[in-house]
């Protein structure tokens, strides 16, 4: 279905600089939406903006906890869960890994917990995207900052220098008990 919020206008301006630069340059269509900042965690911001999970990405830094310091960023859908303890582990090469925390997001990415995104990152963190990210026609990912959002075609990503499509990157939550 066609989930375009109407109500929203692109404005380019709202994003990072390198980010504007680099989607311009993609030759992909592409809107930059404005976005509460207190609405930019994924799950509220869906809620309240009406964009499915399915459509939307979580863009998530990981850390090695044993052996040398390593970083990640992975994309899943925001309907999957991380697969951190094997997909992530295996391909970081650490025993343990876990979820970056706000300071090491910032100081790693450049950006805030809840405006990460995958583009505009320094050229050597890896970005592994889920094979079911690039299924979608368009995607909603972070803006590089909390008051804005992209809306892009994941083909967009296929120039990022230190892309990785992974399968399975992203597994389904646990089904619900049925209750």
């Amino acid at each position: 279905g066609c989930h375009r919020m109407s109500s929203i206008e692109s404005n380019p301006s709202l994003t990072l600089p390198a980010i504007q630069e680099y989607l311009a340059q993609s030759g992909t269509r592409y809107e930059v939406w404005p976005c509460d900042p207190a609405l930019a965690d994924t799950v509220q911001f869906c809620k309240h903006y009406g964009v499915a999970p399915e459509s939307s990405a979580n863009t998530i830094l990981v850390k090695s906890k044993t052996g040398p310091e390593a970083y990640a960023v992975c994309v899943v859908l925001a309907s999957t869960r991380l697969d951190v303890n094997q997909t992530v582990r295996r391909k970081l090469g650490a025993r343990k890994v876990s979820f970056a925390s706000a300071d090491e997001t910032i100081a790693i990415t450049g950006m805030e917990i809840g405006g990460v995104t995958p583009i505009g990152l320094p050229p050597e963190l890896p970005v592994w995207v889920d094979a079911r990210v690039m299924a979608c026609e368009s995607i909603v990912l972070g803006g590089g900052n909390r008051s804005s959002k992209l809306k892009i075609n994941p083909a967009a990503l296929r120039g990022l220098p230190q892309l990785e499509v992974v399968a399975d990157l992203g597994k389904d939550p646990p089904a619900l008990p049925a209750g």
